[in-house]
């Protein structure tokens, strides 16, 4: 249907949509392609009510504003975190780690975690990434035949990157992406028990395990210039510490926010160049393009879909009042479509600029990790297809089951020159 008929057909399954949305259970469909969703809502009810005080928000300029203004839009996660997760770890991970806190906590810990992320820090990074890559390129060449580019590649990146900042053991990294797994996994909007569970176990044994870490490294300290945790136990030169919890805690939270997330950068990407023939040529005709393509993945698959806050005091959104203590679910996956923002916004285009997505979110609590998994995804990228320029997928990539990261558990491909 074509003309002013089909404009009221999709406006009113638009309305309809947005009327009917929730995140428990989401739409059918909702997890393999969730942007139509997000395009109704956005039209038709941008601050829309999910819930007993609930809300989700799919604006860019509404995120924008609950980013930046951390006194009336709280990030503490006690009063929501208690009933889900009950007094176990991962109520005390969630609540001691870095993401979910307010200033002035919020600022004293990410002092100090930002200055064992100096800029020469991440540089230093670069010879040991580019050599992983490698590695990892070379190992799938040797198979001569399909490869998984998650498990295989994007998986395997992030965690020996961030072993390698906590400089711990190769022998002793085997652990680290299930822990990782289980931990954000228990931060979905519904949880199985068996979830619950194995979140719990794997803060458990995560905080067991650097406990005798962290011993190891006051007895023996490493290079501060190469290892970040040796840096953390220094502290400040004014003299500021992390509390033997805090401490604990936030190692856990390094690798959780690096690790899924930035798997899903480097195997979005890989799957959108696949998806977007012309856009790969244009690519492999100028590499250049890189650090733009990373963007454009970022923003158009962003890693993290989800973000959420707290109204601290009453306060109104897009024309709809909020009481105090409102959950406010911020929809990044939206924000990095909206058409207010970005030109055509459901084109995947590598050259963008401006790009203003908040896959990173904004404001005092964008990613502090952020220049590490840019470093990481313009590598993997740059160096595969320099290697495989005519891989192609092979069969339907398995997504991932998650509302809140976006990405895939597997992705099989063909490798060719």
């Amino acid at each position: 249907m074509t003309g002013p008929g089909a404009a009221l057909a999709e406006m009113s399954d638009g309305t309809a949509i947005a009327a009917g949305f929730s995140l428990t259970p989401p739409p059918p469909g909702f997890i393999d392609d969730p942007f139509p969703v997000y395009r109704a809502l956005r039209e038709n009810a941008p601050v829309k009510q999910i819930g007993d005080n609930a809300w989700f928000l799919t604006r860019h300029a509404d995120l924008a504003r609950v980013y930046k203004d951390t006194t009336l839009f709280s990030s503490d996660k006690k009063a929501e975190f208690a009933p889900k997760f009950g007094d176990g770890y991962l109520f005390r991970h969630h609540t001691t780690s870095l993401v979910f806190n307010d200033p002035p906590l919020h600022t004293r810990v990410r002092r100090i975690l930002a200055g064992a992320l100096t800029p020469r820090a991440v540089q230093a990074l670069e010879p040991d990434v580019i050599a992983l890559v490698d590695r990892l390129l070379d190992e799938m060449e040797k198979t001569g035949g399909t490869v998984d580019l998650i498990e295989d590649f994007a998986a395997a990146i992030p965690v020996e990157v961030i072993g390698n900042l906590l400089d711990v053991p190769h022998d002793e990294r085997g652990p680290l992406r299930d822990w990782s797994l289980a931990i954000l996994g228990a931060l979905e909007p519904a949880l199985t028990q068996e979830q619950l569970q194995a979140g719990e176990d794997a803060v458990r044994d995560f905080l067991a395990y650097l406990e005798t870490l962290v011993a190891r490294r006051r007895a023996n300290p490493g290079d501060p210039d190469r290892d970040m945790l040796t840096r953390l136990l220094a502290g400040e030169s004014d003299g500021g510490r992390l509390s033997e919890e805090e401490l604990l805690q936030n190692c856990v939270f390094i690798l959780n926010a690096g690790h899924e997330t930035t798997t899903n950068l480097i195997g979005n990407a890989l799957e959108l160049l696949d998806r977007f023939p012309d856009e790969r040529a244009r690519l492999l005709a100028d590499p250049g393009l890189v650090p733009s393509a990373v963007e454009e993945a970022l923003r158009f698959e962003s890693s993290n879909q989800l973000g959420n806050r707290r109204t601290a005091v009453p306060v109104e959104i897009g024309g709809v009042q909020l009481p105090e203590g409102s959950s406010l679910t911020l929809c990044i996956g939206a924000a990095n479509r909206d058409p207010a923002v970005f030109d055509d916004p459901e084109r995947f285009d590598i050259g963008r600029k401006p790009n203003r997505h908040f896959a990173f979110a904004s404001g005092p609590h964008q990613c502090i990790g952020m220049a590490v998994a840019r470093l990481e995804g313009r590598i993997a990228i740059e160096r595969f297809l320099s290697r495989f320029p005519r891989y192609r997928l092979e069969g339907t990539p398995v997504r991932s089951q998650r509302i809140r990261f976006r990405g895939f558990t597997s992705i099989p491909a063909r490798l060719e020159r």
